[in-house]
């Protein structure tokens, strides 16, 4: 008699432990970090609350749009590619301020279209950043806000990659490539 509930126990036990951790991830959940550890990197990013990101408030389907990690990954997609662009000593500070991916959630008549994210030119993806790069002395190089968007983002390399935030992290390299492009403050190793 004991071991049946006993069994019975830890299975309750179990069940009400799992909703916990099989629960979806949410990009608005206040329990996760807004920023990624620099990792000993010399790229800092952090991000105001997503939950105010225009990918959510304007989306069509806020439920859909709040699901997954695609904040941190294209966080940490910035930080790494931005890395490999600073000369040596220097150091990046990003905030992420606004982000609305590519496409929408269209109003359907079928419900059982509702989760489905259509890709348009009228919906290109967009980006809202400040930054600050110091070199090893400490002394700013550059800083300012950049408003980022690519109306262009069906056209180009990667269009049919099987990555979700391809247009998003074309978006941001589109960026790096022109803010380092020219500047010898920037580009030049000490």
């Amino acid at each position: 008699m004991k071991a049946p509930a006993l069994l019975l126990t830890a299975f309750i036990a179990l069940a009400a432990a799992l909703p916990g951790q099989a629960r979806p991830k949410n990009v608005t959940d206040p329990d996760i970090p807004r920023s990624l550890p620099t990792d000993g990197g010399a790229v800092s990013v952090q991000w105001t609350d997503p939950a105010q990101f225009s990918e959510i408030k304007f989306s069509g389907n806020r439920w859909e749009s709040e699901q997954g990690t695609w904040v941190v990954d294209l966080a940490r997609y910035l930080r790494d590619e931005a890395g490999q662009r600073l000369a040596r000593g220097q150091t990046m500070d990003v905030t992420i301020t606004d982000i609305d991916r590519a496409g929408r959630y269209e109003p359907v008549v079928r419900a059982a279209m509702q989760d489905i994210r259509i890709v348009k030119d009228i919906y290109p993806p967009r980006m809202t950043l400040r930054f600050v790069v110091k070199g090893p002395d400490g002394q700013v190089l550059a800083e300012g806000e950049r408003k980022l968007v690519d109306h262009g983002f069906l056209t180009g390399t990667n269009v049919n990659s099987n990555d979700s935030l391809r247009y998003e992290k074309r978006l941001i390299d589109d960026w790096l490539r022109r803010e380092f492009k020219g500047n010898a403050a920037l580009t030049a190793t000490p």
